[in-house]
């Protein structure tokens, strides 16, 4: 599904950028580079790349300014090159509108899964499927049934309000304050501890492990994903 995508590549840094150019082209990835904010926006209106792997920190302005241009014109898939314990970066590229990030030193691996799992969810947003299946839970999103292992599950409304946002996002981070306004609105969207008890209520009942919970993955300081589906 992936193969051949376009990927224009943000970052100043030429060994970064060869580094990734090399890496994605081995993987049947086109690959555009642009070195500043003002180059990739260029390449944005010239090209129309199909993701956006873009480092937050350029010298022309910040790698946010850059996500917010883009989605006034575009929902194309962005992920986010971040620095280690920058939990606060992370957050607001989330919040403007990037999909996902991965934190310097990465490996291409981690990366690779990360643009497959962006560029599957954006094909399905005009046609998502009405059942999501993920290991041994399924998710009915028209008949609002959800099971595990077969077995029913019962959940309550808010819990079912939150787990369909995050299956409707499955593989994308979605920040503390995006589910909170989500769910409980805007004026909720402080309350994390809130968060953190339907979370851990939803990982008991789903959760073969709910101490080591492979469904509903936490990024610490950031917010929550759902694993992809299978």
């Amino acid at each position: 599904m992936a193969r051949g995508a376009t990927v224009l590549i943000v970052d100043d840094e030429p060994p970064i950028r060869r580094f990734l150019r090399t890496s994605l082209a081995a993987q049947d990835y086109a690959v555009i580079e642009a070195a500043s904010g003002a180059e990739a926006l260029r390449a944005m209106a010239s090209e129309a790349p199909d993701l956006v792997i873009l480092d937050l920190g350029l010298p022309d302005m910040n790698g946010t300014e850059v996500i917010r241009a883009i989605r006034v014109t575009s929902p194309v898939p962005i992920i986010v090159l971040s620095v280690r314990n920058d939990e606060r970066g992370k957050v607001e590229a989330l919040d403007l509108g990037a999909d996902d990030y991965v934190t310097k030193p990465f490996g291409m691996e981690e990366l690779v899964a990360r643009i497959r799992t962006a560029l599957r969810h954006r094909l399905q947003e005009k046609g998502e499927p009405a059942i999501f299946v993920a290991g041994d839970l399924s998710v009915d999103l028209v008949r609002r049934i959800v099971k595990r292992a077969g077995a029913e599950v019962k959940l309550s409304p808010k819990e079912y309000d939150l787990l369909r946002l995050l299956v409707e996002n499955a593989g994308k981070v979605l920040t503390h304050r995006h589910l909170l306004a989500e769910i409980w609105g805007p004026a909720h969207t402080e309350d994390a501890q809130y968060l953190r008890v339907f979370i851990r209520n939803l990982r008991h009942k789903l959760e073969a492990d709910p101490a080591r919970p492979a469904l509903i993955l936490t990024e610490p300081g950031v917010g929550y994903r759902l694993a992809s589906a299978h």
